[in-house]
């Protein structure tokens, strides 16, 4: 998604500034050339030695520099990009881009670019909350700025509260949700479904599987990076919400089935990645089950057939986990199922 790429990298006078660091190093081990701004007041946190090594590219740091390779460098800089980020962005450079000033080379670029531009803001909760920030990113937003964050959580202050820079990833994945747009899967929804279902016997304990959950919230970022709507509907998966996609929370097998039959009549391709657990107990105990006896008997009933109930034009995309004859197995459900293409795991 990011090869090939040029992102201009805003850094500002924040306490996370050292976070840029990160998001530079995945940006170039995605692929992606990163140009680095930096302003007079970030170098004071991180040195710009250490992005010029982590990009192998020079960091802008000063308005005129006559040994640049850049002619004129707000210009070459903005002309060249695909995207601007600015990470961390101070309560200052939100100002001033609102205001439409232009005294610094990142102002400058950013005012010259037609790429897209992210903000994600940081700084102390007072100043985010103030009705001059908050106005100053309506701005921004109606003049088509994504914003990304910030998060709550421990600030430099000492306090608790809103103003953290987002979660590297989440910059990450709005980047590319951002990049995708207009790609060759633009204009339509996806739904994929992920993790295991877990199917309740008592207040404590389910029937599950191992299903981690990650294929299906991996083929959401790609749907999504190439441009597509997309809902995740997710059983309980310890993984972070991809952002840029609408995550439906389910815990059961009816429970996704309704998921699915609510969003399904709107969409284009429903890729039901997730691992549906294929029994469960005729009636879940009100109460914790106590040891007693040496065995415990199950009564199981089962669940129902998600794929198979599923009606309309829409893509179908499902998937067999077989330990033995996979194609065999994977060509019956593909048949029995009415999908257009099955996915075989050989999970021995």
């Amino acid at each position: 998604m990011l090869g090939n790429k040029t992102i201009v990298l805003g850094i500002t006078g924040s306490v996370a500034a050292y976070k840029a660091a990160e998001i530079a190093s995945q940006l170039v081990q995605a692929g992606a050339k990163v140009n680095v701004i930096m302003t007079e007041e970030a170098i004071q946190f991180v040195s710009p030695v250490t992005f010029r090594a982590l990009t192998g590219r020079p960091v802008v740091t000063e308005m005129f520099d006559l040994a640049s390779e850049f002619s004129i460098e707000h210009v070459s800089l903005a002309t060249a990009a695909d995207i601007v980020v600015i990470a961390p962005a101070t309560a200052n450079i939100i100002a001033k881009l609102a205001a439409g000033i232009a005294d610094d080379m990142l102002c400058c670029t950013v005012l010259a670019t037609k790429a897209p531009v992210v903000i994600a803001p940081a700084m102390e909760t007072n100043m985010y909350t103030n009705p001059v920030t908050r106005d100053n990113l309506s701005r921004l937003r109606a003049r088509d700025f994504v914003i990304i964050g910030p998060s709550a959580g421990w600030l430099a202050s000492g306090k608790e509260g809103v103003g953290r820079l987002a979660d590297i990833s989440d910059i990450i994945g709005s980047i590319c949700e951002v990049l995708g747009k207009g790609r060759d899967l633009a204009g339509k929804h996806i739904v994929v479904t992920a993790g295991g279902t877990q199917e309740p016997i008592d207040p404590v304990r389910y029937i599950s599987n191992r299903s981690s959950g990650k294929m299906g919230y991996a083929l959401a970022e790609a749907a999504r990076d190439r441009g597509a709507q997309v809902s995740l509907i997710t059983a309980p998966a310890l993984l972070t919400e991809p952002p840029g996609v609408g995550v439906i929370k389910v815990g059961t097998a009816q429970e996704m089935l309704q998921a699915v039959e609510n969003i399904a009549p709107r969409a284009d391709a429903l890729v039901m990645a997730a691992a549906v657990a294929d029994y469960r107990p005729t009636r879940a105990a009100k109460d914790k089950i106590k040891k007693g006896d040496a065995r415990l008997t199950l009564k199981l009933e089962c669940t129902p057939d998600i794929l198979g109930t599923v009606k309309g034009k829409l893509i179908k995309v499902g998937f067999a986990a077989e330990s033995s004859n996979l194609v065999e197995n994977a060509r019956h459900k593909l048949k029995q199922k009415g999908l257009d293409l099955i996915v075989a795991n050989d999970i021995t």
